[in-house]
């Protein structure tokens, strides 16, 4: 399997997830249930968003690096890999801080920052961990 279609697969696997909570969150919220999880909850979709989001352009990435590129060229993956946090994270933050509207209605809340910092954190690691076989940009 390759590089990117580990990507692809973790992509689904957060989508999946990410819909479960979606559909879960309004009873949860509704409930008697303690104030870190109802925080909790509020935060997951920044979260999800930051992994997706770095999975997504590392995915891109490592394909236009591949296929634009000569192999003298290419980038690193780690380079492309930090070069996928930062776009992410600089469309989360924005998007957070209201300087854009890209993502649709937002409410600002210094804990979506927080959870969606975890995110890039989570979504760098996951990245530069997944093991690469035989793959190109694996310089």
């Amino acid at each position: 399997m390759t590089y990117v279609q580990k990507l692809v697969r973790i992509q689904l696997l957060m989508i999946a997830l990410f819909a479960i909570l979606k559909f879960t969150r309004p009873g949860v919220l509704e409930s008697n249930a303690p104030g870190w999880i109802k925080l909790t909850l509020l935060s997951l979709p920044n979260f999800f968003e930051s992994v997706i989001g770095t999975l997504v352009l590392t995915a891109i990435g490592c394909q236009l690096n591949d296929r634009l590129r000569t192999k003298e060229k290419r980038l690193k993956k780690l380079a492309l890999i930090s070069i996928a946090t930062f776009l992410t994270g600089l469309y989360v933050i924005t998007q957070e801080l209201k300087i854009h509207n890209l993502g649709g209605n937002n409410v600002y809340d210094f804990n979506d920052i927080i959870g969606s910092l975890i995110g890039l954190f989570a979504g760098f690691v996951t990245v530069k961990n997944i093991d690469e076989v035989n793959e190109p940009t694996d310089n």
